[in-house]
């Protein structure tokens, strides 16, 4: 996970999530727009996941 795709999660969760398929865009996408909260934590599991 490198500094980039954090700070890229932080401001913006669905891009960081763009290379890992479209289910995490999709979830990632749905989790934001619940809040911006739960959209960085999923962004940031699955980054983690790597």
């Amino acid at each position: 996970m490198s500094c980039l795709r954090v700070i890229l999660a932080i401001f913006f969760p669905p891009l960081a999530v763009i290379d890992h398929g479209c289910g995490s865009i999709v979830i990632v996408f749905l989790l934001t727009l619940c809040g911006w909260v739960p959209g960085v934590i999923g962004a940031l599991i699955i980054l983690n996941k790597d």
